[in-house]
């Protein structure tokens, strides 16, 4: 043992007084010897004390220039081209105390509107100019602008947007096919694998940051209703919203989405909505639908808490508590039943209600599924067909006129359908708000698409011609009821 310290000491020695000698020394140890001073260096250098000293996995300090030359450079050349900036800009009304009054209005004149603007990036996924980016970047914009990695600027129209998943595809042109970065399959992430975050953060400019996944299946970050995240610690800042996640294979894993930060700036916390629901939505809008449509087995969940997991027998809270079926749907037929609880889709386990979203979202309407159900303390098996969800009756869009608080909403009936398109449970009745005219007096009172009307001046609202006769009422008191997220908000006025 004293020998093997005294050569060890001597080798140090060389290396520090001679570059030459260094370099010699490393050539010999990458070559094939007999046993000797080599052999007792690497001993040592991994750990190894004596004949019964153990070592860990394969690694070493590295021999040789190359072996210390390793870069993500490669990789950056391959997928940065694909990522882009976009800008969008809307107008914003700006009010005026003294909107209104001729005499002021002569002397300051009216308030002008004033153009906002927003950052973000997005990832070209398909050469004829298809981009993914989310949707808070270009949400209420007027006009949304896109400028590739080597500096040409497009205009860009909206494909598809939904908020609930915070994502939006945009379409630009040219005359040459774009450069994409292929969509990888998020589902095979484990945690601790390398990723690179490109975007532009701060509109500083295209920039790349390095990190692991931190963590899989993140739930309830706040950002929109979808929750199931990718967790990274590869440094993530506003501007990077809508940017490219990459795997070491230089494929989309996922979009970059949010942040958890007290300062505004990056902590190592940061969100990414998996490249398997980025892929299920781009298809959807290429496919030009107007909204992205889930599949439907007519089943509503709740989650299983620790109280309700004990009362069923199961050994934690785990999976999906099934609270309403559709008796004529495609689970009610299967023989789903409510307090039934779902424990995997098509052999991957159900964590959540959002680990349930989320693997149906990324399914295709009208295959089936293989669902593994706790029902009555005994396992089972459902294969359900995946449908579109029903229209219902005819729609009857109304646009509400008159002097009310809901002139300029547009309201219909829902359906299942519908529901869905609103982000609306889909076993919900009644008569919802589906737009609102800017600037008009339901805008101004703060109604929004999803607003469920249930009562207006002692009326109850079951049909939108209802709501449409209501609303004509000659009065300056309006007293109504709406449900919103689940929320029953009443209120009375003077208008």
């Amino acid at each position: 043992m004293h020998l093997k310290r005294l050569f060890l000491v001597a080798a140090l020695a060389v290396f520090a007084a001679a570059p030459a000698a260094r370099q010699a020394f490393a050539e010999d140890a990458a070559k094939p010897a007999d046993p000797g001073l080599s052999d007792v260096l690497t001993d040592l250098l991994h750990g190894v004390e004596g004949e019964n000293g153990t070592s860990g996995p394969d690694k070493r300090v590295p021999f040789g220039r190359e072996e210390v030359q390793l870069s993500f450079a490669p990789l950056v050349k391959q997928t940065a081209p694909a990522v882009v900036n976009v800008y969008a800009s809307q107008t914003a009304k700006v009010t005026s105390p003294f909107e209104g009054d001729p005499f002021f209005e002569e002397f300051f004149g009216r308030a002008q509107p004033r153009a906002q603007s927003s950052l973000g990036s997005g990832v070209l996924v398909d050469p004829s100019g298809v981009i993914v980016t989310n949707y808070h970047v270009i949400k209420n914009a007027d006009e949304v602008k896109v400028a590739t990695a080597d500096g040409r600027e497009f205009a860009s129209k909206v494909m598809l947007k939904d908020e609930t998943l915070d994502l939006a595809v945009l379409k630009i042109s040219a005359d040459k096919p774009f450069p994409v970065i292929a969509i990888g399959d998020s589902d095979a992430l484990e945690v601790g694998d390398l990723v690179l975050a490109i975007g532009n953060p701060f509109g500083v400019g295209q920039t790349t940051t390095s990190g692991i996944v931190s963590a899989l299946a993140r739930s309830h970050i706040g950002v929109s209703d979808s929750g199931y995240f990718i967790q990274t610690d590869a440094a993530i800042n506003p501007g990077n919203s809508g940017g490219a996640l990459i795997n070491m294979g230089g494929q989309l894993v996922g979009i970059n989405t949010a942040i958890y930060s007290r300062s505004g700036g990056s902590i190592g916390i940061g969100f990414a909505i998996p490249a398997n629901m980025v892929r299920a939505f781009a298809d959807a809008a290429k496919a030009g639908l107007d909204f992205f449509e889930r599949p439907y087995i007519g089943a509503e969940f709740e989650m299983v808490t620790p109280q309700i997991a004990e009362s069923l027998g199961m050994e934690k809270p785990t999976g999906a508590l099934v609270s309403t079926v559709d008796a004529a749907g495609p689970a009610g037929k299967a023989g789903l039943k409510p307090g039934d609880v779902i424990l995997s889709l098509n052999n991957t386990p159900v964590e959540s209600i959002e680990a349930l979203d989320y693997r149906m979202a990324t399914l295709s309407i009208g295959t089936k599924a293989t669902f593994a159900v706790l029902s009555k303390g005994q396992q089972a098996t459902m294969e359900i067909p995946l449908e579109r969800a029903p229209e219902g009756a005819k729609p009857s869009e109304v646009t509400l006129r008159g002097r009310s608080p809901f002139s300029g909403a547009k309201v219909e009936e829902l359906s299942p359908r519908l529901a869905q398109r609103l982000g609306l449970r889909t076993d919900l009745k009644g008569v919802t708000v589906i737009d609102i005219s800017r600037d008009s007096p339901a805008a101004d009172f703060g109604f929004q698409p999803g607003d469920i009307v249930r009562e207006v001046n002692g009326t109850t609202i079951d049909t939108a011609a209802t709501l449409a006769q209501v609303a004509q009422q000659d009065t300056r008191w309006w007293r109504f009821t709406v449900e919103r997220g689940g929320q029953i908000l009443r209120q009375v006025l003077r208008y």
